[in-house]
């Protein structure tokens, strides 16, 4: 019997539990002795699979396994879930992501360039298309693939109209170099006045009750 039938012979019994479960068989592969059965939420879905849902997959699928004995060899069941940032190997892979940031390495090492990272905009059966971060697109064949998979941004999104990183710094420096420069300019006409004193008696000049804030804010957060 040869790995990819085995496989099938896995995926056949692996697909009503995970109909069961509300749940998508998303791969089905073989890495030496381990034969991994990876899980998800069907396409769109707002959360992803739950470690409860996980363990009673595992539980099912383990227990149809060693009862109906598909595969001849020793081998070392996983199952798992895709993670954050999923690998596509399959056609069907890449069309479940058209819409999300994905990088490709392709399998010529002189191919120029060898990796790519885009928008997945289109996926067919035999190639996809990814927009560029500089606006163009180009499409590739998914034999010349090497590997791919998804790309999550780390950290939270930036709000719209939101400041910029370090405005408020900036504005802060700049205030106080308008502060140096007002001071340089009185100090410089005090200066001058002394050294050019007025016939006429000076004038009274009333404290001013405001005091002056000082030139060091709060950061927004």
């Amino acid at each position: 019997m040869t790995e990819s039938s085995e496989l099938a012979r896995v995926r056949a019994i692996v697909e009503p539990i995970a109909s069961d479960l509300d749940l998508d068989v998303y791969d089905i592969e073989r890495r030496g002795v381990t034969v991994r059965v990876t899980l998800d939420t069907h396409a769109g879905s707002d959360g992803g699979i739950t470690l409860d849902n996980l363990s009673l997959a595992t539980r099912l699928i383990s227990r149809e396994i060693d009862h109906e004995d598909p595969i001849t060899t020793r081998f070392t069941l996983e199952v798992t879930s895709p993670g954050l940032e999923r690998q596509l190997r399959t056609p069907a892979h890449f069309q479940r992501e058209v819409g999300k940031d994905i990088t490709v390495r392709f399998r010529d090492p002189n191919a120029d360039p060898r990796r790519i990272d885009g928008r997945l905009t289109v996926a067919t059966d035999t190639s996809a298309t990814l927009l560029l971060d500089d606006g163009t697109e180009t499409t590739f064949e998914f034999d010349g693939v090497d590997k791919a998979r998804t790309v999550f941004e780390w950290g939270p999104a930036p709000k719209p109209n939101a400041p910029k990183k370090n405005a408020g710094k900036k504005q802060q420096q700049a205030k106080k170099a308008n502060a140096k420069r007002t001071a340089a300019s009185k100090q410089a006409s005090a200066n001058d006045d002394s050294a050019h004193p007025e016939t006429d008696p000076p004038e009274t000049h009333t404290p001013d009750s405001h005091v002056p804030t000082s030139n060091k804010e709060k950061q927004t957060s």
